[in-house]
């Protein structure tokens, strides 16, 4: 009875012993914290994309709350998330341009030729390094594999007809698929935007007709029947100035390799 009831009061004073140390080093080695992260994490809305360039949606918030980043960090979270941060941290927001990802190829199917049958993993990171750099014709073009599509996690681009295509309406412009796309084919670009170029090669009119029936070959038409001076011609390939740009068409209307288009 007498070793039961010891062993007892040892397990007991071990207990209390910890307890009592446990407690000091809590104190000892507290981190405040900043009450402001902790309303910016709260506002954030958790879905740890990494679109704001941060680790996470903690990452972002601490930066903010030091001032390291802007209130309107968070892509995901827009216009309503940006306001309440704002709120929190007693900055005016500004307006803000809602953004959506826009994959710069058209070249599906039947309208790009291939130089090979590709029977590797289905990857576009992957088959972006075989001869040629994939087996389209068109270094340049939608290798059609799907990388961004894994990377995307609102479900907000699709694979079809060959080539990736952004549904603008799930999209929140993370930025996840522009950093998946090993051509460098999809960009941000103003939600309102509805003129866009569907092309990136940079090579030549004849190597451009002879890998696909719409790539960009540089006749400069749409450069001449910009009104606005939005469109200009660099390196063989037409590029929009979206700030000038006024969504007129008449560049899309012109364009003979029906390159341009309204999305």
């Amino acid at each position: 009875m007498n070793g039961i009831l010891m062993a007892t009061l040892m397990v007991g004073g071990t207990g209390l012993l910890i307890g009592i140390l446990l407690g000091i080093a809590g104190k000892k080695f507290y981190v405040e914290v900043d009450e402001k992260e902790v309303q910016i994490r709260d506002a954030l809305p958790g879905n740890n994309c990494g679109g704001c360039g941060f680790p996470g949606c903690d990452g972002a918030a601490a930066a903010v709350a030091k001032g390291q980043a802007p209130v309107n960090v968070c892509p995901v979270g827009g216009a309503p998330v940006a306001a309440a941060i704002g709120a929190i941290m007693g900055q005016s927001v500004g307006d803000s341009v809602r953004k959506t990802a826009y994959v710069r190829c058209v070249g599906e199917c039947e309208k790009a030729k291939k130089d090979y049958i590709y029977t590797g993993v289905e990857d576009c990171q992957y088959a972006a390094f075989v001869p040629g750099g994939g087996p389209k014709s068109c270094n340049f073009g939608c290798l059609g594999f799907g990388s961004c599509v894994k990377a995307c996690k609102f479900d907000a681009i699709h694979v079809e007809k060959g080539i990736a295509v952004v549904d603008p309406e799930q999209c929140k412009a993370c930025g996840a698929c522009v950093k998946a796309c090993p051509k460098n084919l999809i960009e941000l670009i103003p939600y309102e935007q509805s003129i866009v170029v569907g092309c990136r090669s940079t090579d030549k009119g004849k190597a451009v007709m002879a890998a696909c029936e719409v790539g960009c070959i540089g006749c400069k038409k749409c450069e001449k029947n910009c009104p606005a001076g939005a469109i200009t011609v660099k390196d063989q390939r037409a590029e929009i100035d979206y700030s000038k740009c006024t969504n007129c068409g008449l560049c899309a209307e012109n364009c003979p390799r029906h390159c341009i288009i309204r999305k």
